[in-house]
C-alpha cells in the first residue's frame, strides 16, 4: 500500500498543520488525478496531485493567555524564550494560539510594520526550534532592529545536535541557498534564486555517530542552519524535513539510537542573540538556557 495522501501532503507541506491540510482534502482542495480524494486515500506511483489554496480569511486576532518566558523587557523591546511547538505568528493552519496572540495579550501596544498578522515580530524562529526571539513595542525600534538584521549585524549563536561524527573542530558553510526548485516549502543549495549564506560552527562534544555544535548565524537566511548542516551530511536531530531516516537507522550504538527514536522536533536551539539597543544605542545580549527536552537528550546519551 502506498502512502496516505494527509501524511504524504503534511511531510511536504511543513508550514501547514496536518489538521488544516486534513480539511484542504476534506473539502475538496486538493485532487488526484482531477478526482477528489479522501485523506486517508493510499497514493499510487504516478498519480497527480493538484494543490488549490484557498484565499485567506479575514481574521481577527482575539489575545489568549499563553506562558511567555520573557529573558527582558523594556520601553522598546521584550526579549522571549520561545519554546519548541510554539508558532510565532498567525499563518494557515495556525490561527489561534501562536506567540502573537500570547504577547497581545501580555502588552498593549506592538510594532505596527509586521502588519495585523505580525505585530512586533520583526525575526522568527521555527515552529519547532526553541530559543531566544526579540519583539518590538514601536516602530521606531522596529526599524532599527530590522536593519540590524539586514545588515547582518545581528550576533546568533545557536546549539544544534546533529547526525554523524563531525572530524574537524571548526569551520565555515558559505554555500548560497534559495527555494527548492520543486517543493517551495523547503529552501535547498540547489535553488534557481541563490542568496548567500554563511554559517560558522564549532564542535561542543562529541558522542559515538552523533555531534554537539555551535553554530553561528552570519546571514538569516530562512532555514539556514538546518539546510547547511544537511548539505554537509550532518542534518539536525529529529528534523521531519532535512533529514533522511537511514542516518538515525545508521547509528551503531542501539542505546543511543533508541535515545533519538523518541525525539519529537529538530534539536536545534537559539541560545544567544545580540545586538545595539534601538534606543540606547548599548550592545545587548540576551541567552536562552538549553531547553529541558534537548538537556535531557544530551544527558542520557552522555550515560550511554
Amino acid at each position: 500500500m502506498g502512502q496516505r495522501l494527509d501524511h504524504f501532503l503534511s511531510g511536504r507541506l511543513t508550514d501547514l498543520s496536518r489538521s488544516y491540510i486534513q480539511r484542504l482534502v476534506t473539502e475538496g482542495h486538493v485532487r488526484i488525478n482531477g478526482q477528489i480524494k479522501k485523506p486517508g486515500y493510499r497514493l499510487k506511483s504516478g498519480e497527480q496531485i493538484e494543490l488549490t489554496l484557498p484565499p485567506p480569511k479575514a481574521i481577527d486576532i482575539i489575545p489568549e493567555s499563553i506562558p511567555l518566558d520573557i529573558l527582558y523587557e523594556d520601553t522598546d523591546i521584550v526579549v522571549i524564550n520561545k519554546p519548541a511547538g510554539l508558532v510565532v505568528h498567525p499563518a494557515p493552519g495556525h490561527f489561534t494560539g501562536t506567540l502573537v496572540h500570547g504577547l497581545l495579550a501580555y502588552l498593549r501596544h506592538l510594532s505596527s510594520i509586521g502588519g495585523r498578522l505580525r505585530p512586533g515580530i520583526v525575526h522568527r524562529l521555527d515552529k519547532d526550534t526553541s530559543g531566544v526571539l526579540l519583539v518590538t513595542k514601536n516602530d521606531t525600534a522596529h526599524k532599527d532592529i530590522s536593519k540590524q538584521f539586514k545588515d547582518n549585524m545581528v550576533y546568533k549563536k545557536y546549539v544544534a545536535l546533529v547526525y554523524g561524527v563531525v572530524k574537524e573542530d571548526e569551520g565555515n558553510i558559505i554555500v548560497p541557498i534559495g527555494r527548492h526548485p520543486k517543493n517551495r516549502k523547503k529552501i535547498s543549495v540547489h535553488t534557481a534564486y541563490p542568496r548567500l549564506a554563511k554559517t560558522e560552527w564549532r564542535v561542543k562534544k562529541r558522542f559515538p555517530d552523533i555531534t554537539l555544535l555551535d553554530l553561528i548565524l552570519k546571514t538569516g537566511r530562512t532555514h539556514q542552519a538546518r539546510v547547511h548542516l544537511s548539505a554537509k551530511g550532518h542534518s539536525v536531530v529529529g528534523d521531519p524535513v532535512y533529514a533522511k531516516k537511514k542516518w538515525l537507522l545508521s547509528i551503531r550504538n542501539h542505546k543511543i539510537r533508541e535515545i533519538l527514536k523518541d525525539v519529537k522536533r529538530q534539536l536545534l536551539h537559539a541560545h544567544i542573540l545580540g545586538l545595539r539597543h534601538p534606543k540606547t544605542k548599548n550592545y545587548m545580549e540576551f541567552t536562552a538556557p538549553l531547553p529541558e527536552d534537548m538537556r535531557q537528550v544530551i544527558e542520557a546519551i552522555e550515560k550511554v
